[in-house]
């Protein structure tokens, strides 16, 4: 059982950065793979960065690549999401999200098992 806590969201500017985390209870964090996944009103939850169990393999949306950066603390059991160059579409309550670390890093949320409650990031234009 994992439990997942985001901060870090917020209201910036577009151009503006922010750097969202996720803090995991228990002491196999190291052992799931993590991601970051939004949803704004109307649309459906999509991934925006998955990381490992490692941290050895990462994988972005298109629409963020050079933009955002995830990153892992396993010591600190805490996935970060560094968030730069912000654009209004980037608005949307983010999640993070686990799963136990088998094969493949997936990007698809249906296979995630275990979510935060969510952080809301506002970008104004």
């Amino acid at each position: 059982q994992v439990q997942l806590v985001e901060s870090g969201g917020g209201v910036v500017q577009a151009g503006g950065s922010l750097r969202l985390s996720c803090a995991a209870s228990g002491r196999t964090f190291s052992r799931y793979d993590m991601g970051w996944f939004r949803q704004a009103p109307g649309k459906e939850r999509e991934v925006v960065a998955a990381i490992s169990w490692s941290g050895g393999s990462t994988r972005y949306a298109d629409s963020v690549k050079g933009r955002f950066t995830i990153s892992r603390d396993n010591a600190k059991n805490t996935v970060y999401l560094q968030m730069n160059s912000l654009k209004h579409e980037d608005t949307a309550a983010y999640y993070c999200a686990a799963k136990l670390g088998a094969g493949i890093l997936s990007r698809d949320p249906r296979l995630y098992n275990y979510w935060g409650q969510g952080t809301q990031v506002t970008v104004s234009s």
